[in-house]
């Protein structure tokens, strides 16, 4: 059995913020891999992702949760849901922020998401798109707004200052052996991902209500020996309107979103798949307690 050096450091780690303020690119970009979609778009995180960094002598869980915004349906009071529990579960929060916006500082009640007064790195996303004197100014008011242990200045999208927000994490997680074995990179199964991946070109390929309105199952996964994985994946959307548009003239706008899905498929597993595409209406899934338990939320 391998002993646990003593100082060996392990713990979570909540990335949080408003929607669109860069927290999946941020942990992909910790993780140096895709592991959570990413879109322009805001609220494409529904669900909390879990990411698993190793190194020597240090684990970090770092837990993507949805955007911090006011539920006006019940899908959106389960994506809150998400983030409370992952700010339980933190050993340090990661409060991440759009630096470029027009707004500072953001609209998030940090004391009332901190009551347990963990530890709270900020990061000023989008570095790239702000001139120096005016990011000095921006430091300045969020330094007087709250006791950050540190604010840090990166370009989630371009790389920058990914080293900078390791270096504080270490010093501010507890010395434990590691909670997950050190060649694990996620606790989510391969067909989540197949589903994300399939909504992400959802939220790639149209505009205003449909992504929002959908919603992705994998109904079967077969590995086959010496030929291509078979995964039949529903699309389920609300109205029988936006099953057409999703559908297309002959079928055409499916199987463009089946030919998107279908490469970052093979990527992620390694292998061929043959991936089949149906939609189906679930009237009203994100306002209904029971349609949203079973799509798994």
């Amino acid at each position: 059995m391998e002993i646990t050096p003593a100082d060996y450091r392990a713990g979570y780690a909540a990335i949080i913020g408003l929607p669109n303020a860069g927290k999946s690119t941020l942990m992909n970009a910790l993780l140096n891999i895709k592991l959570s979609i990413i879109s322009a778009k805001p609220q494409t995180t529904r669900r909390r992702v879990m990411g698993i960094l190793n190194k020597e002598k240090l684990q970090v869980v770092f837990i993507d949760t949805p955007g911090i915004l006011k539920p006006r349906y019940t899908l959106q009071k389960k994506m809150m849901e998400y983030v409370h529990s992952a700010l339980k579960d933190a050993d340090v929060l990661i409060m991440i922020v759009d630096a470029a916006g027009k707004t500072h500082p953001v609209q998030i009640p940090i004391e009332q998401f901190n009551q347990s007064q963990k530890p709270v790195l900020l990061l000023l996303n989008k570095l790239d798109l702000l001139p120096k004197k005016q990011l000095l100014t921006i430091i300045d008011t969020y330094n007087k707004w709250y006791p950050f242990k540190s604010i840090i200045p990166i370009s989630a999208l371009k790389n920058d200052g990914i080293e900078n927000i390791q270096k504080e994490i270490v010093t501010l997680l507890p010395y434990s052996p590691p909670y997950y074995p050190p060649d694990m990179l996620t606790d989510q199964p391969e067909r989540f991902f197949v589903a994300e991946i399939i909504r992400e070109k959802i939220f790639e390929k149209y505009h205003q209500e449909i992504p929002y309105s959908t919603e992705v199952t994998i109904e079967q996964f077969k590995e086959r020996e010496g030929g291509k994985d078979y995964i039949y994946a529903v699309i389920c959307v609300e109205r029988k309107s936006q099953k057409g548009i999703l559908i297309g003239k002959q079928g055409e706008a499916l199987k463009r979103i089946g030919s998107m899905a279908r490469r970052d498929i093979e990527e992620l597993l390694g292998k061929k798949v043959y991936l089949d595409l149906r939609v189906k209406v679930i009237e009203n899934w994100r306002k209904n307690e029971i349609k949203l338990k079973r799509l798994g939320f």
